[in-house]
């Protein structure tokens, strides 16, 4: 070992001191000429003249429901971009907003986790979440740490109910949607034998109880009121038993990969209602998730929003814009994301200021006109006026049948 190392050594010795001759023996090399210098970049924009705004945004992007999720992702990304082009200011800088994008994956525990997340990491405005059990929960962590937070989705009357300042919604609430519907069920559809199934949600348990309510109120009979979760796939005990109680309707609170599967069911079983639910069923993946079950004007459904007269036109061009930014179509809340994002803004705009408790009584006032109609809140945080949109399904396609109010 000795032996090979000093070889080595002596090899290297060698190296260095021919290069050492070759590099004296060498003619000075001649000064290089002087090159013309580069022309001068734009100074970039001083970094205090810059904001940073983070926008957290909350939806379940894996799971079930994910294309739900992913529909409202995408309406967050999309405000973001548009507004950093167009450069507004807040208060004397300008504002570069950055999108804080998590998953909560339709789950409470979940939901709470990366509200915490967001808190720690300190943004400035949130939307979301896309549920009204993941909602609910995390919105006393934001109202802790004073971050407004603005749902495109969640429509559980009990989220602005809690007497928090930093909670507010888009859309209209499930008494509006599910007392919509009951009425309609009875007035429109003659229904006058209803059946109930919900899933046990904070969502598909308000929206149902808010159905019957309102069916029993214009004199409908319940004939049943079964259970299932948010998770299952066989339906077929719970329908056996209400097929016996003979119902003309069967009204569905729950989401759309659940009640795709149970709409199969109900057709398997020759079970031969009209089948009813709210916006968590009224989605355009429905007739993939139904198949041929979803029939013609079987399934008439709500959703939690709505355009009418000139706000139609500025609502189609932003579903055509997000078809060709994104290669599908809106499922239903992205625009009400987008508009959640730009109300956000438009807050800290008037309070020229990002900070949450200086902006906060802003978002309060605002009188905003976005692709989903006129944007103003009551006391509670609650969209006054809100809309609702009636759909049923044609030739597997959603049809609208009315947007009330």
């Amino acid at each position: 070992m000795q032996l090979k190392w000093t070889a080595v050594a002596l090899a290297a010795i060698t190296l260095v001191a021919c290069g050492k001759k070759e590099e004296a023996a060498a003619p000075a090399a001649a000064p290089a000429p002087t090159a013309a210098a580069p022309a001068a970049a734009p100074a970039p924009a001083p970094a205090g003249d810059t904001l940073v705004v983070k926008i957290g945004h909350v939806a379940p992007t894996s799971g079930p429901i994910a294309h739900l999720g992913k529909d409202n992702e995408f309406g967050a990304k999309m405000a973001i971009e548009d507004l950093n082009a167009k450069g507004i200011k807040i208060g004397d800088k300008v504002a570069k907003f950055e999108l804080v994008p998590e998953d909560d994956a339709g789950d409470p525990k979940q939901g709470t986790a990366v509200a915490q997340k967001l808190v720690d990491e300190k943004v400035n405005g949130v939307v979301g979440h896309l549920n009204s059990g993941t909602t609910i929960p995390a919105s006393k962590l934001y109202s802790d740490a004073g971050i407004p937070q603005i749902s495109p989705s969640a429509t559980n009357p009990k989220y602005t109910r809690q007497g928090f300042k930093t909670t507010f919604r888009v859309v209209a609430d499930d008494t509006q949607l599910g007392g919509t519907l009951g009425k309609y069920a009875v007035e429109t559809l003659k229904g006058k034998n209803i059946a109930v199934i919900d899933d046990r949600t904070a969502y598909g348990q308000g929206v149902a109880e808010e159905f019957e309510k309102s069916a029993k109120a214009a004199g409908a009979t319940i004939v049943g009121h079964e259970f299932t979760t948010d998770k299952s796939t066989d339906f077929n005990a719970i329908l056996t038993k209400l097929k016996a109680a003979k119902p003309d309707v069967l009204f569905f609170g729950g989401m759309d990969a659940v009640g795709g599967p149970m709409l199969k069911q109900v057709k398997q079983l020759g079970l031969n209602v009209k089948f009813m639910g709210g916006d968590g069923l009224c989605t355009g993946e429905l007739p993939k998730l139904a198949g041929d079950a979803i029939g013609e004007d079987m399934v008439v459904c709500a959703e939690a929003g709505g355009v009418d007269g000139d706000f139609k036109q500025p609502l189609e061009d932003f579903k055509a814009k997000f078809k060709t930014k994104n290669g599908v179509d809106v499922q239903i809340y992205a625009p009400y994301v987008y508009d959640a994002v730009n109300v956000l803004a438009e807050a800290m705009v008037k309070a020229g200021s990002s900070d949450p408790a200086k902006y906060l009584p802003e978002v309060g006032k605002v009188q905003y006109k976005g692709v989903t109609g006129p944007i103003a809140f009551d006391e509670k945080g609650d969209i006054k006026n809100g809309a609702l949109t009636l759909y049923t399904y044609k030739g597997g396609a959603r049809t609208q049948i009315a947007v009330v109010r």
